[in-house]
């Protein structure tokens, strides 16, 4: 095939001319989500910021208020008292004799600096008066004349005038020896506080205990219970609505936004129970914070046009760049059908290679397993010497009874030798042995008696630790039997060269697993990584190949166990044997 032909045949198809990504939409409506989250938490956070500071001012023109209203009501209290002790006034009441009187109080008026006193005998005719149209007046039905009478001291009274509106007054008993001559009564004016209201714009109400409006900037409200102030204001006026309270500590009230239109807070006076009540509109809230919303809104219409000419800027590039890559396709199409017609050739020859290494990994294979059969058939082979070497002695010395014992040895060992040759078949062919129930102590026993011949020519301490009662497992005798033969032999080998050869046999059982440790007092595991792979051994050459712990670690796995090795922390290596204990109900079946 021709480099033409080749690149004309996988020329890339035509490149459509580049649009809007899903990235780049993505982006986009990203931005416009972000600026819309980006508004409402600032529509929420500003708002709820710049209320809080409307209703901080808005507290502090309360306070100021109520100083005020205090003010102005307690700076009367104390004049009734004094003029119920001027002995000209008590005079004037027992001779009936108010010529001088009117004179007197209106000197009085001056100098204290009161709205009206009106003097009233015990008929609640007013006698003597500064203002002196009102003399002749009656006042015996009148709140502040009863009250007076009735009580001990200076009373404060609340009442509504003749001329609409309400009469705020401290009235007091005028007393000479226990007898009642009359009352004095002192006007307090609180109009000029709802004057000084209307002039500031400020939106004010005062309500009496029962709630019923009795001073407000707007006049219409006087009367009204302040439950109704809604319906008071919803006829017209400044504030359309007024908003809802919720009780707050100490008896006062936490305002909080209702409408678009108006905050209200309120507080209680020190004055029988009375409330004052301070509306302020919330237009200049929505002002500042829409002010603040625009700013973002541009902010945010200059970051999106920003973005949309980035993204053309982009798009752009990548047409630019879309060409370059269809001619740098068209030269690499040529240079890829060469590496192709390369490559098939290497296959080629890798296929070749392939099949050598096959066969060498065959050969390998029968190595390895050669190995093991020599090295499994080493220990029968040495217990028959040292058998046969014992029969030939006893024939001698004419014991043949002793003779057949070494001899039936000999058959148990052959017998071992024919079922090691039969297992190693196996475990080539990846095959899985009858398993039964097995008492590891039998076990045990079995592979130290097999090790007889090899540990009477060694001088070696040897310390076993098995339970009394029976450690049942599911597994092979014989195999079993040859990891632990494999686990001896090795700590034979390791405890080689100390003046003290000390070897430890732990077997231990419970409901969950079976242990058997086996420890030697050698040098120990140089490195713990490798003593379970083929062929590794620390011996030196001649005494192993290196597939004992190998073979063994798999005949544990069949098992459904594991194979571990460890240094100890007095020295030397430990070996642990860790199988699943045969269940209760399973030794009972068997």
């Amino acid at each position: 095939m021709s480099e033409q032909s080749t690149a004309r045949g996988l020329s890339p198809p035509d490149i459509p001319a580049p649009g809007l990504s899903w990235a780049a939409r993505a982006l986009i409506v990203g931005l416009v989500v972000a600026a819309a989250g980006v508004m409402w938490l600032t529509n929420a956070a500003l708002t709820e910021r710049f209320t809080q500071t409307t209703l901080a001012r808005a507290e502090l023109r309360l306070t100021l208020y109520s100083g005020n209203i205090v003010a102005e009501v307690e700076r009367n209290a104390v004049v009734p008292l004094l003029l119920s002790r001027d002995t000209v006034l008590i005079e004037a009441l027992e001779r009936e004799e108010f010529a001088t009187t009117s004179q007197r109080l209106m000197s009085y008026e001056t100098e204290m600096a009161v709205n009206s006193i009106l003097l009233l005998d015990m008929d609640g005719r007013t006698v003597a008066a500064t203002d002196r149209t009102a003399l002749g007046a009656s006042h015996r039905n009148k709140l502040h004349f009863v009250d007076a009478l009735r009580a001990e001291g200076t009373v404060f009274t609340v009442s509504e005038a003749e001329t609409g509106g309400f009469e705020f007054a401290y009235s007091r008993r005028i007393v000479r020896d226990r007898r009642a001559l009359g009352v004095i009564v002192v006007r307090v004016d609180l109009a000029r506080l709802e004057q000084m209201w209307r002039a500031s714009g400020e939106q004010v109400m005062v309500a009496d205990a029962d709630g019923r409006i009795i001073l407000g900037s707007e006049p219409r409200w006087r009367g009204r219970q302040l439950s109704d102030i809604s319906g008071a204001m919803s006829d017209g006026g400044v504030i359309e609505r007024a908003l809802a309270t919720r009780g707050g500590r100490n008896g006062e009230s936490e305002a909080f936004l209702t409408s678009a239109a108006t905050l209200r807070v309120e507080g209680r006076l020190p004055v029988q129970g009375w409330r004052l009540v301070y509306l302020t509109s919330s237009a200049p809230v929505r002002d500042r914070v829409n002010g603040v919303l625009a700013l973002e809104l541009m902010v945010m219409a200059l970051l999106l046009a920003f973005t949309f000419y980035q993204l053309s800027r982009r798009a752009r590039s990548q047409s630019l760049a879309f060409q370059r890559e269809s001619m740098e396709l068209r030269r690499l199409n040529a240079r890829l059908q060469r590496e192709i017609a390369q490559r098939e050739r290497v296959e080629r020859n890798l296929e070749v290679a392939e099949q050598s290494l096959a066969q060498s990994s065959k050969l390998a294979a029968l190595g390895e397993m050669a190995a093991a059969i020599s090295h499994e058939l080493n220990q029968p082979l040495a217990a028959m010497r040292t058998y046969l070497a014992g029969a030939r002695l006893l024939l001698h010395r004419k014991r043949p009874e002793e003779a057949m014992s070494s001899f039936q040895r000999i058959d148990d060992l052959i017998e071992r030798m024919s079922a090691i040759t039969r297992q190693l078949k196996s475990y080539a062919r990846k095959g899985v042995r009858d398993l039964g129930p097995v008492d590891m102590r039998e076990a045990v026993a079995s592979a130290l008696s097999m090790m007889t011949p090899q540990l009477n020519h060694v001088r070696i301490q040897i310390s076993q630790t098995l339970p009394q009662e029976p450690v049942m497992v599911q597994g092979d005798a014989l195999r079993l039997e040859q990891v632990i033969v494999n686990l001896l032999r090795n700590a034979l080998d390791a405890t080689r060269g100390q003046n003290e050869r000390m070897l430890d046999i732990l077997l231990t059982g419970g409901e969950t697993g079976v242990v058997l440790a086996v420890r030697d007092n050698g040098p120990g595991i140089e490195d713990l990584d490798q003593i379970f792979e083929p062929f590794y051994t620390t011996k030196q050459p001649g005494d192993g190949v290196g597939l004992g712990l190998a073979i063994s670690s798999g005949i544990i796995k069949d098992l459904g166990g594991r194979l571990t090795g460890r240094n100890g922390e007095g020295g030397g290596a430990v070996f642990e044997v860790h199988l699943p204990a045969l269940p209760p109900s399973a030794r009972a079946a068997e």
